[in-house]
């Protein structure tokens, strides 16, 4: 993993911050204190751009729809095949939230 090189109480701190939030405007409240506009576009482009590629997108498709770019889109699709299989888990949770309705 990437992130051992940063593991400590600083980043736990962080993690067992984010573990508290209740609900989606909490984390709003929270990220917007926290992160620049630019570093949560950032982040959440990531997140789109996992979406596509899992989803079958094109890197053209993908570069016009969610703005990223191509060193974006290719870091992202590196993680999903060679990472810890996070965005995945994080999508088929999401995916599960979504058929149950909530």
């Amino acid at each position: 993993m990437q992130i051992e090189k940063l593991r400590g109480k600083q980043l736990d701190d962080l993690f067992d911050s984010i573990l508290t939030l209740k609900d989606r405007e909490e984390c709003y409240q929270f990220f917007d204190d926290l992160c620049t506009v630019n570093e949560l576009q950032s982040l959440s482009q990531r997140l789109q751009v996992a979406k596509m590629i899992k989803q079958g997108y094109t890197y053209a498709a993908i570069e016009k729809e969610s703005g990223a770019s191509t060193a974006t889109i290719s870091r992202v699709k590196r993680s999903l095949q060679w990472g810890n299989d996070a965005y995945s888990m994080v999508m088929d949770r999401l995916n599960q939230s979504e058929s149950k309705g909530e």
